[in-house]
């Protein structure tokens, strides 16, 4: 690996524009990067699929998975006093979202810069103060003072996304990354980088990567690639929010520099056990740090690929503080640790230990 050249593809990833939907910018760069790694194509929804070059048709089929989208809003109305009133896209706690700076798309396809409001301290009883903030009493501020300045000027209309504003920092000394979307813009340069390590290598499976759009929204787009890729056997490469800094020590499962969180269980699905058991076996006999977690919410693709014939499915993510806010932390180290685990995965996987599981 590359790492001076993952570190840009990273920035590159984080700092794109990419809400639910709206993911061209991050099927763009992905696209670009994989290129000659194998066939690439994109359907209308905004999924790619990259058929890994050396795959000989006859083998059984991996998908490596990773999602595009971000979280992010959608202009639901414009007010007359020229604020726009929206709704969130994806998972977000409300009291993450006032006074952030923000994006938001107008017609000719600019990101127009933009705050979300909040009331001035001045202004806010001691009641007032106490109240946790709603979403439907927010609004997006992009320095109109008018509803026709906003559709007129600012050529703003109903249904326009919006994404946190928010450049990506490398904290050398740390070597942390600092920035937005890292859900699942982490997973989507592993991917890439998955890629590049395996090319020209010989393997034993057929590799199949898909970039899924829509994850934030109900899996929506893996629901699309597993079908056109009919996997036996399918790791979905996630951005997981780490625990490190919320939970009881003894229940920290999602660490940040504890290496990839490899999940078994979440609302959305149970991951096989057997493959669930190799891949950690293989990553304490390779000396690759991981851990493991059950959850009580949470979501990923694994869910809609593994109901797809009952795929065996395991999801091997890479902490992320903070996850489903404006900003994120990664350890590099992390993301080391789970580009070695699915590569090694990958290069040790055949038809026998498939059927195995």
């Amino acid at each position: 690996m590359d790492k001076q050249k993952s570190l840009r593809l990273i920035e590159a990833l984080s700092n794109a524009n990419g809400v639910s939907g709206f993911e061209n910018e991050v099927t763009s760069i992905f696209s670009k990067a994989v290129q000659d790694f194998g066939k690439v194509s994109e359907d209308h929804m905004r999924n790619v699929i990259v058929e890994r070059g050396g795959n000989s048709g006859n083998k059984p089929v991996v998908q490596v998975d990773a999602h595009s989208d971000e979280v992010g809003f959608m202009v639901q109305a414009i007010k007359p006093n020229g604020t726009l009133r929206f709704v969130t896209i994806g998972g977000w706690s409300a009291i993450t979202i006032p006074a952030q700076k923000v994006r938001v798309r107008n017609r000719d396809g600019e990101y127009i810069p933009a705050v979300i409001t909040s009331t001035p301290p001045h202004f806010m009883t001691v009641e007032d103060r106490k109240k946790l903030p709603q979403v439907a009493d927010m609004s997006i501020d992009v320095g109109a003072t008018s509803a026709e300045e906003v559709m007129n000027d600012f050529k703003i209309d109903i249904g326009a996304p919006v994404v946190p504003d928010v450049a990506f920092d490398y904290l050398k000394d740390k070597d942390l990354l600092m920035g937005k979307a890292f859900d699942n813009r982490i997973g989507t340069a592993c991917l890439v980088d998955t890629l590049q390590e395996l090319n020209g290598q010989a393997l034993d499976v057929d590799v199949v990567a898909s970039l899924s759009a829509q994850e934030e929204v109900g899996d929506r787009g893996a629901q699309i690639t597993v079908r056109r890729i009919k996997p036996d056997l399918s790791i979905v490469l996630e951005g997981p929010p780490a625990d490190d800094t919320v939970v009881e020590n003894y229940m920290i499962q999602t660490g940040m520099r504890r290496g990839p969180m490899l999940r078994d269980y979440d609302r959305s699905i149970i991951v096989n056990p057997g493959f669930q058991a190799y891949c950690l076996n293989l990553a304490k006999q390779k000396g690759i740090k991981a851990q493991r977690a059950v959850r009580t919410g949470g979501g990923n693709d694994g869910a809609a690929i593994n109901l797809y014939q009952g795929t065996p499915t395991v999801v091997i993510g890479i902490p992320v503080r903070y996850a489903h806010t404006p900003y994120c932390y990664v350890a590099f180290e992390d993301y080391v640790s789970a580009l070695n685990l699915v590569t090694e995965i990958l290069k040790s996987l055949d038809a026998d230990r498939i059927n195995k599981f």
